[in-house]
């Protein structure tokens, strides 16, 4: 996309003070102009759907709403400034149009349709730069000897164009669907933003050393497929991945179980591999704060804490989750408990009476030393592990 081509999911490209760029602010001038090259201008055309008419001001008062907040959705939405070139097109305005009436119907508080700006332009901004980087560049080297880069990208973004727009739906709906649930099922009002969740941090060993060694391009591989086998065992085994940072992951699940489960399967995944390093892993147990699909809060700070005392290819976990585990019954309190609920059942079977089956507990918890926590006082991490077989 060109520097003035970067929308939302509407289509939106912006304006600024005037008005804005439809490039993230970190990638542009704060007053660039908009490109006049006739190949991006084209695929501007193609992929918004309509010709430049408006400039920021014009746009704006098209729309019906002020250039102040104009320039305020549009900033939210990471389109640099464009001065007052005529840059923005009919998408514009409807999208500008649209958010604005959210506000005058009292839907939404201003505020709110600002954080909704900001959520989706961070979000498809992301989106958006991880196609052009990993998968329209290598698809737009040449096929044949003699034809350029320009003559293959028009014709397969027209062809790719509205195929990733429906999927891009489709999948938008999936999860919109999937938290509204979560939200619903939520205790009362105040859990739906205040919540008791397992956070988890799962954190390569040793990655600062691995850059000076590893070419960069070996160093993009490993990254991507630790974040690949992550976001896949989080997903697949129930909780949600938060954000990836390079060689670490944020993710958090409902139960203290799932979270457990995670855990022990990223494990376990890593060290099958003899390309990745050693994984570590803290989870906390306790109330976050969900805001614009991230999560903050002592219990955060918590489990990133704990990951990083925890040992090599192992999860440590705070009191509050070991007494999640041992409430839901996938851990006993102690192994001495466990010992002994089966000690009475084998006990019952050799008598001839008929036995209580004894807990088939999945993990078991080892408490570790007390220590002192920066910036949260001091914590009794315990070890957690497999029992049995899952």
């Amino acid at each position: 996309m060109t520097v003035d081509d970067t929308t939302s999911g509407a289509g939106t490209q912006p304006p600024s003070d005037p008005s804005v760029h439809a490039t993230p602010h970190h990638e542009v001038d704060h007053t660039a102009e908009p490109t006049d090259d006739p190949l991006a201008i084209r695929l501007e055309q193609l992929i918004l759907g309509a010709d430049r008419r408006y400039t920021p001001f014009q746009a704006a008062r098209t729309a019906g709403v002020s250039m102040d907040l104009a320039s305020r959705f549009w900033r939210a939405m990471g389109f640099a400034d464009i001065g007052q070139a005529k840059a923005l097109t009919e998408a514009d305005v409807l999208a500008l149009r649209r958010l604005a009436g959210l506000v005058e119907a009292g839907l939404l508080s201003e505020p709110m349709a600002i954080q909704v700006a900001r959520s989706t332009g961070q979000t498809t901004a992301r989106l958006a730069e991880w196609q052009i980087d990993s998968f329209l560049e290598g698809l737009t080297e040449p096929p044949e000897p003699g034809m350029t880069r320009t003559e293959v990208t028009y014709p397969l973004v027209e062809l790719l164009l509205p195929e990733l727009q429906e999927f891009l739906v489709y999948v938008w709906r999936r999860q919109l669907a999937a938290a509204t649930g979560r939200v619903v099922q939520a205790a009362d009002d105040e859990e739906m933003v205040d919540r008791r969740l397992a956070v988890g941090f799962a954190d390569l060993v040793g990655f600062t050393r691995l850059t000076r060694r590893l070419e960069e391009e070996e160093l993009g591989e490993l990254v991507e497929a630790f974040e690949t086998t992550s976001a896949d065992l989080v997903a697949a085994h129930g909780g949600r991945l938060i954000k990836t940072l390079g060689d670490e992951v944020l993710f958090a699940a409902d139960d203290a179980g799932t979270a457990a489960e995670i855990a022990l399967r990223l494990i376990e995944a890593m060290t099958q591999d003899e390309t990745m390093p050693a994984l570590r892993v803290g989870i906390a147990f306790g109330t976050v704060t969900t805001r614009m699909g991230d999560v903050f809060g002592t219990t955060v700070n918590l489990a990133s804490r704990l990951t990083s005392i925890a040992p090599k290819d192992a999860v440590l976990v705070d009191g509050a989750f070991a007494e999640e585990l041992t409430r839901t019954g996938d851990a006993p309190a102690s192994e001495a408990q466990a010992a002994e609920e089966a000690a009475v059942a084998e006990k019952e079977r050799q008598e001839g009476v008929e036995p209580v089956a004894a807990p088939k507990y999945r993990y078991g918890l080892q408490p570790m030393w007390q220590r002192p926590v920066r910036g949260l006082g001091v914590v009794e991490p315990w070890l957690l592990a497999r029992r049995g077989t899952s």
